[in-house]
């Protein structure tokens, strides 16, 4: 294969819930295959299962052993549990949960060596794919001890609406002893260099959400905001660095102050993910910032209940795929203009002073 597109690995997730769905109703029709180049990894008998439930006759694949023999214009296909049994739809079963990891252990084992560009990871049953190999709360915290990350975060994103976290899969009970200064400037520099990198925001504007109440009410309801977040973002402001904060979660959300930021960033997860699931609409992208290779993922889980009842919403997505190739595509200028401009005494000044303009909140 001529590689002219995007290479974009595409797990199928737990096969009994909508993840098939979701692959058929994408590629059953050659103009997805048209914008990049997919690669799905999961079961065969599984997805021939749910072509037949779904009728879906359209719908086809070329059959591959390895991402350099895939095809253009059209699906390509890794077999990845030759001995996946049956398909319980709807229902979380330990073969279900195995053939997903066995997918995303595939996929990620060619996104590391560089054969895929992008990967989109459709739901999983977190408490199924549990095995020997398998220990981690979810997508995220896997993909990061894989590929070698040493800080990566969810990164939600709809549109102009973007949400990162301090905080990510631990019980609530413990996010407090986990807001420290330290944790919040890495997660304030990551979200930064990725606005920059990944979305090619030149000077990011950021608001960053506080963790009690009206922000702590100035240490009337917990310190934590005072002494930990407040000098973060005090911090980053003194470096020219357009951070806001800390703001009262309910009210900043409510009264729609987030459309003032590129970004923002909150301190656990159900402060940040609630607001974003209800402005975003179903139509969101999970993107995992802090990765060396692109990931995206749809905003949403198995969906068991409705699964093989044609009722699966594939805008989530669509939107995965389309922003692991615009996120690539930008990745791959951008490291190559700042590399340029190291290069070039002219272009390094030009850029420089771009990064150096300043907007008032």
């Amino acid at each position: 294969m001529k590689q002219d597109k995007v290479v974009v690995g595409v797990t199928m997730g737990d096969p009994n819930g909508i993840g098939p769905e979701l692959l058929i109703n994408a590629f059953g029709e050659s103009r997805m295959a048209n914008l990049f180049v997919p690669v799905i990894y999961g079961s065969g008998k599984a997805l021939a299962f749910w072509r037949n439930l779904m009728k879906a006759e359209r719908f086809g694949y070329q059959p591959i052993a390895h991402p350099d023999q895939a095809v253009l214009k059209k699906p390509n296909f890794i077999e990845c549990s030759p001995n996946f049994e049956r398909v319980d739809v709807g229902r979380p079963t330990p073969s279900g949960g195995y053939a997903a990891f066995e997918a995303l252990e595939k996929a990620t084992a060619h996104l590391k060596e560089g054969k895929l560009d992008a990967l989109v990871t459709l739901p999983i049953d977190k408490s199924t794919i549990q095995n020997k190999d398998f220990n981690f709360p979810g997508h995220t915290e896997y993909l990061a001890q894989r590929l070698g990350a040493r800080d990566s975060t969810l990164l939600m994103v709809h549109d102009e609406l973007r949400v990162a976290l301090v905080t990510g899969h631990i019980p609530i009970r413990d996010v407090a002893e986990h807001i420290n200064a330290p944790k919040i400037q890495a997660k304030l520099r990551g979200l930064m260099d990725c606005l920059k990198m990944d979305f090619g925001i030149v000077k990011p504007k950021i608001a960053v959400l506080g963790l009690n109440p009206h922000a702590g009410d100035n240490g009337v309801i917990g310190n934590e905001d005072q002494e930990h977040i407040a000098k973060v973002v005090e911090e980053a402001r003194n470096t020219g660095a357009l951070v806001y904060g800390p703001y009262s979660a309910d009210a900043f959300f409510s009264y729609g102050k987030y459309k003032k930021f590129d970004a923002v960033l909150a301190m656990y997860h159900d402060q940040g993910l609630i607001a974003f699931k209800t402005l975003s609409q179903n139509m969101g992208v999970n993107f995992t910032m802090g990765l060396p290779a692109v990931r995206t993922s749809p905003d949403h889980g198995t969906a068991y209940d409705i699964a093989g009842h044609n009722k699966a919403d594939s805008t989530s997505f669509f939107n995965a795929l389309f922003l692991a190739v615009d996120v690539y595509r930008r990745r791959t200028e951008n490291t190559a203009l700042y590399a340029g401009a190291l290069k070039k005494p002219s272009a390094a000044a030009a850029l420089l002073a771009a990064e150096d303009e300043t907007v008032g909140e």
